[in-house]
């Protein structure tokens, strides 16, 4: 086993540049195409997605552990980066040109079946399972692409402020304590003895 198996790079980042490579990359089985011999791993983590090939005239016994995983496993892949044959080109994805043949494969931890596919683009759920399992919602794509956007709207307004000479300030804020069952920060009112105001519970 590696001593570690930190990434040296993101799945989405992926070019024809890095042909000639190796590279170790983490992060979620998105998709597992088993096809009797080699076995093509969709892998995605927040940048994107890159397909991952086991080939069994590499190691055999590679291409058997690669095909036990389930979508959402949690992996670190090491490989070389090729160019995909010709006409196998993906023209859907950024990583479309290029393929990693892994030469290594580790297990991070494995997953339940999830209760909705998060490799759906079109997903149709109630959304009552959405927000129980939220920590899964926010995996897909397209709602953590939602969430690069908002962060990079309000770093704009707030670098375009600061190089104006605006400082942001947080203030505390008091209001009447609500009964939401966390434990309130109390502050004793001078004005009226024995009543007290609560700092709010953020984020809301």
């Amino acid at each position: 086993m590696k001593a570690t198996w930190q990434r040296t790079h993101e799945c989405g980042v992926l070019r024809p540049e890095h042909i000639g490579r190796t590279v170790r990359l983490n992060g979620w089985v998105h998709r597992v195409r088993d096809l009797g011999g080699l076995v093509f791993v969709d892998l995605r983590d927040r940048t994107g997605l890159v397909q991952v090939v086991f080939d069994p005239a590499i190691d055999p016994a590679l291409v058997a552990q690669a095909s036990d995983l389930r979508v959402e496993y949690c992996v670190a892949v090491e490989g070389a980066v090729r160019r995909r044959r010709a006409g196998a080109e993906n023209p859907k994805l950024a990583t479309g040109d290029i393929e990693v043949f892994a030469h290594a494969l580790h297990l991070f931890s494995p997953s339940k079946t999830p209760p909705f596919q998060l490799n759906e683009e079109n997903l149709e759920v109630d959304e009552s399972v959405r927000l129980r399992y939220r920590y899964l919602d926010l995996r897909r794509p397209v709602m953590y692409q939602r969430l690069e956007l908002r962060h990079r709207i309000v770093k704009y307004i707030r670098d375009f402020l600061s190089a104006r000479g605006f400082l942001e300030i947080e203030t505390p804020i008091l209001i009447k304590s609500t009964p939401e069952g966390a434990r309130d920060y109390l502050v004793p009112s001078r004005l009226y003895p024995g009543k007290f105001y609560a700092l709010p519970q953020s984020p809301q």
